[in-house]
């Protein structure tokens, strides 16, 4: 590690990933640190862990003992940055949950104070460390007492139900099976002529009521309706989950308004949220929850907003910056199959993609997931006024034949909100490298809806002034060529100001232009009389504040 980097670890202060461990009040024992090892180790997470002993909770460098070893590598290189010695213990991540050599697992946790802490691991936390890194699928855990008789025959039917209203989207196979043989090709029991054992998956969808308060006391739905600081609804469910996601449906269409746009002959109904968005994140709240943990999935209806909860962060691999483009990682992979093949989700497991897509189709910003932690993923689906001319312009381009995908939609929307983006901008939108990225500003651009300014890295991209046009937003454009030349002088100015002297190339990044377009910009404010030329040519040429 370089001492930069040491530095940047120590200022970003402990986390999930960094632990730190003063020895100002007296040297710590070899059990501590053994302790705070296997908690590092017990974490969620592909990226090594550090652990820091030598630095207090509060960042402040106060020195390892020299018993830790005043000699290594690590010592010296702590030395030239605080002039005291740090111990630097890398934990690399690990597949099986890990613990003392008495007995004691303890993992990397955000504790009740928002701060990251170990706490004791118990069974089913370890069972539910498993899940996340994918090495356990607890909805196919066998459940020892539960019997055949604890699941109900009419949930059955409620899946057979859900094949046939689901038609092309499910799996039709299984219609005609009797209650055990599809509880058999679900995978959900284990039998042998009789049924010798329960599984999870097999209580969550067909289990009685009082058998799911029983055995699984975390299978609970909360439906709240608010209201600024009211509660208007504040329903609790413990049924089987196509019971619930029944529920929900009918109370989601009963509160959900449409607004009418008329594009040409053809009507286009925007509905306050896009159903099958609303679907498709309630289905994976009860999919990838974890079911080790005690709490119920939240549905809130906020006034401007719908926020979805569920108790157990991203599975291991899942972060907020690769989530539109990593592989399904289902916590309960079982259970997620059994949703498929009743057609309630999506067979390609690209769930995500429509919850984006749909809220983006109508008109409404992204959803965001940047609630989420690694006790819970929350995703909030916004409401409020829809920008219809922005459904108007997608309207017309799918009667154009022209098919946009979530790529662009998530440009087109960015442009809308932001007026320009550089082709990093966009790549981090998308979640893909930089050459994708580019293809898609390109696919746009040739449907006539953005264009582009500048060259190479001083590239940005801007809504065509058709785009502008079909929103019903002509002078919009012309504001926002007419805008740009003015920034640009001020920026250029205020550069002057703080730093006393610019050139060309110094103009072309701090405004994204060519160097063709930064000495006209130059000359024009040089004209005017803002700044002044020195120097003849090459790298000598430079501008000065002038007279005015």
């Amino acid at each position: 590690m370089t001492p930069e980097r040491l530095r940047s670890l120590i200022a970003a202060g402990e986390s999930l990933n960094v632990e730190f461990k003063g020895e100002e009040r007296g040297p710590l024992n070899d059990r501590d640190l053994v302790e705070a090892v296997v908690c590092l180790a017990n974490r969620i997470g592909t990226e090594p862990a550090w652990l820091l002993v030598g630095v207090e909770d509060d960042g402040r460098i106060t020195g390892a003992r020299p018993r830790h070893g005043s000699t290594t590598e690590v010592y010296k290189l702590a030395a030239l940055i605080a002039g005291r010695p740090v111990l630097l213990i890398e934990v690399p991540p690990q597949q099986q949950s890990v613990g003392t050599s008495d007995g004691v697992f303890l993992r990397r946790a955000v504790g009740g104070d928002g701060r990251p802490a170990c706490l004791p691991m118990d069974s089913y936390a370890m069972q539910s460390l498993q899940a996340d890194r994918g090495l356990l699928d607890s909805s196919a855990q066998r459940i020892p007492a539960a019997r055949w008789e604890d699941l109900d025959p009419l949930e059955f039917e409620r899946f057979r139900r859900s094949i046939r209203e689901r038609r092309g989207r499910s799996d039709e196979s299984l219609l005609n099976l009797p209650d055990l043989e599809l509880a058999k090709a679900l995978g959900v029991v284990e039998a042998n002529g009789s049924v010798r054992g329960v599984l999870l998956a097999a209580l969550l969808l067909f289990g009685k009521d009082d058998a799911l308060r029983r055995f699984v006391p975390g299978a609970e739905v909360a439906f709240q309706v608010l209201s600024g600081l009211d509660v208007e609804i504040n329903d609790f469910f413990r049924w089987p989950l196509l019971r619930v996601m029944e529920e929900i449906e009918v109370r989601i269409r009963a509160r959900n308004r449409e607004q009418e746009l008329m594009v040409g002959m053809l009507r286009v109904g925007v509905p306050d949220y896009p159903e099958r968005a609303l679907r498709e994140a309630f289905a994976n709240a009860l999919i990838h929850r974890d079911y080790q943990r005690l709490g119920a999935v939240h549905f809130q209806w906020h006034s401007d907003r719908i926020e979805i909860s569920s108790p157990g962060g991203f599975p291991e691999g899942v972060r907020l910056d690769n989530l539109l483009v990593t592989a399904p990682r289902p916590r309960n992979p079982l259970l997620a199959d059994a949703f498929k093949r009743a057609g309630i989700v999506e067979r390609t497991a690209r769930g995500i993609d429509t919850i984006f897509f749909e809220q983006l189709r109508n008109g409404r910003p992204a959803p965001s997931y940047a609630r989420s932690d690694s006790t819970g993923v929350t995703v909030v689906i916004a409401g409020g006024e829809a920008n219809l001319e922005f459904v108007r312009l997608l309207v017309k381009e799918s009667q154009s034949g022209r098919v946009l995908g979530l790529d662009e939609l998530l440009v087109l929307n960015a442009l809308w909100q932001e007026r320009s983006l550089a082709t990093e901008d966009a790549a981090r939108l998308i979640q893909k490298p930089e050459a994708e990225a580019r293809a898609t500003l390109h696919h746009v651009v040739e449907a006539g809806l953005v264009e582009d300014r500048g060259q190479k890295k001083g590239r940005t991209w801007h809504l065509s002034a058709a785009a502008y046009r079909a929103m019903g937003e002509k002078a919009a454009y012309v504001r926002q060529r007419g805008i740009e030349p003015l920034q640009q002088e001020q920026m250029v100015l205020q550069y002057v100001e703080k730093h006393g002297r610019i050139t060309r190339r110094d103009t072309a990044e701090l405004c994204r232009l060519s160097p063709s377009q930064a000495y006209r910009l130059l000359g024009r404010l040089e004209k005017q009389g803002f700044i002044r030329k020195e120097g003849e040519r090459g790298r000598g040429v430079g501008y000065r504040r002038g007279p005015k």
